[in-house]
């Protein structure tokens, strides 16, 4: 008669159980490099075809409605009418709401600026170009702001990586990452600087009288919604292309003696 196996205390074969099967590596669903990451925030921003035309064609159609009609509350009008058709397409179809809010939350900070100039006793060509000027003051205020975190040695796309892995500043003591990191950041701030560059001093000609006011408005249309567009997509290429061999651990794991 064979003896007995020894058991150790536990050992699942006491109860009738299976011993346990090892498991496969686990696949994190978050991004695990910095790469992957960026890559992930390009998309959520530029939303693909659809989230572009959500945010480019209310801007659009207020341009056109204005150089067509020249009447600001149509203008207003057809805007927030095309921002609403896009809203109900999104709800009927229960998907994200995210670029359509970014569109109706631009056509309120406009509609408001419109109406400001208005009560200050502006020409409805001025209102028109009141309507440009929230764009192009945000597109400045983030441009400045992370120009100064790169020249500061802290750029943005570092804290994205802390939003992450729920260290705000362990980035920043790897160089490599900080970098990288510093390249991103001047890449994604690009189109909007060289927006504020072009259509500031268009919209400072427009207002002060220099060159016709509807022909500002056109100029600020086409720069806006066609030439913005498509600088951004070139400047998120250059980013990814920037993070084409994907490598960049998104954290380091200290090594163990």
């Amino acid at each position: 008669m064979n003896p007995e196996p020894d058991r150790s205390p536990g050992d699942p074969r006491e109860s009738g159980g299976e011993a346990p099967k090892a498991e496969g590596p686990r696949v994190e669903a978050t991004p695990q490099t910095v790469e992957a990451l960026v890559r992930k925030r390009m998309s959520d921003s530029l939303g693909g075809r659809r989230g572009m035309l959500e945010a480019g064609l209310p801007g659009l159609a207020f341009t056109v409605l204005w150089l067509i009609v020249k009447d600001i509350q149509v203008a207003l009008i057809g805007g927030a009418g095309v921002a609403a058709v896009a809203l109900v397409i999104r709800l009927v179809q229960r998907s994200t709401l995210q670029y359509v809010a970014n569109a109706i939350f631009g056509i309120l900070i406009g509609w408001g600026v419109v109406r400001l100039a208005q009560s200050m006793g502006g020409s409805e060509q001025e209102q028109a170009l009141a309507f440009f000027l929230p764009g192009i003051l945000i597109s400045l205020c983030y441009t400045v702001v992370m120009a100064a975190s790169c020249l500061a040695g802290w750029p943005f796309f570092g804290f994205l990586l802390g939003s992450v892995t729920g260290d705000a500043l362990a980035w920043h003591e790897d160089k490599q990452i900080v970098k990288l990191c510093a390249r991103l950041t001047w890449l994604f701030l690009a189109p909007g600087a060289f927006g504020v560059a072009i259509q500031g001093p268009i919209w400072l000609l427009g207002w002060s009288g220099t060159i016709d006011p509807d022909l500002a408005v056109l100029l600020l249309g086409i720069l806006r919604t066609g030439l913005g567009w498509a600088l951004r997509i070139a400047c998120y290429g250059a980013m990814i292309w920037l993070l084409a061999r994907n490598h960049t651990p998104l954290e380091r794991h200290p090594e163990t003696a």
